[in-house]
């Protein structure tokens, strides 16, 4: 198989943990609790690996000033689109209790968190297709860390999409959309970058590490306290044990 759709289809896999997720948030009732149980194990995934398998990688490939200014212009880049999503009603898109709104309480609040959604998944999916650039093998610890954090993902946004009333055709819509383009932007950063430089591919990885350290904060963080209080701190740990063992087993 080229490695370009190789690229490709290992977004789609990761993407589609999404769909699973929202399938599981909209048919089965799960208990609040354990929804932010399962949102900070996934925080505790996507921790470990934008700690060792993106800033580490990308600090060894092209340099340590790259990737850190690549790091912070990706948390900034991530951070103002996120304010300016907020303001039009995605604020609380993966919130699974009453947070998120209705189109009835805020017009055009359901564009808002599609694009919300998305903002949120391009990062993770691009370092999959940059990860096929070196040996044309993919990170499969950044496949199983982006897939296990997906899955809590779908999950809680689903679960606060039904509570605020939206249709099962908009729910399924936006995240089977979403796995599809996450399939997309992983082809794209396997194209955009190969035969570049190792200086602008650390850059590129450091920005999508940003993006992810800020989205965590910003959109996992809140609902993972407010439903485990004192164990998130727990969970998030066993979250990032888990995929740190799982990356120096695949070492």
């Amino acid at each position: 198989m080229p490695e370009w759709l190789q690229a490709g289809c290992w977004g789609l896999l990761a993407g589609a943990a999404l769909l699973v997720g929202a399938l599981v948030g909209w048919f089965v009732r799960v208990s609040p609790r354990w929804v932010a149980g399962v949102m900070a194990f996934g925080s505790g995934v996507l921790i470990s690996a934008l700690s060792f398998d993106l800033m580490d990688e990308a600090a060894d490939r092209g340099g340590l000033s790259a990737t850190l200014l690549g790091f912070i212009a990706g948390a900034l880049v991530y951070t103002l689109g996120n304010v300016a999503l907020s303001r039009y009603g995605a604020k609380h898109r993966k919130r699974s209790g009453g947070q998120q709104p209705s189109e009835a309480d805020a017009a055009g609040s359901g564009l808002a968190i599609a694009l919300g959604a998305l903002l949120d998944g391009i990062p993770e999916s691009m370092v999959i297709g940059v990860s096929l650039l070196e040996g044309g093998r993919v990170s499969l610890v950044t496949v199983a860390a982006v897939f296990l954090s997906n899955v809590p993902e779908g999950l809680s946004s689903s679960a606060g999409m039904r509570r605020a009333q939206r249709s099962p055709g908009y729910v399924f819509g936006v995240w089977g959309t979403i796995a599809v383009l996450s399939g997309a932007a992983a082809l794209a950063g396997f194209l955009a970058f190969r035969g570049i430089g190792a200086g602008p591919i650390s850059a590129t990885m450091g920005v999508a590490a940003g993006a992810i350290l800020a989205m965590i904060i910003d959109t996992m963080v809140p609902e993972s306290f407010e439903g485990t209080h004192d164990m998130a701190g727990l969970v998030t740990v066993a979250g990032f044990v888990a995929a740190f063992a799982l990356s120096r087993w695949a070492e």
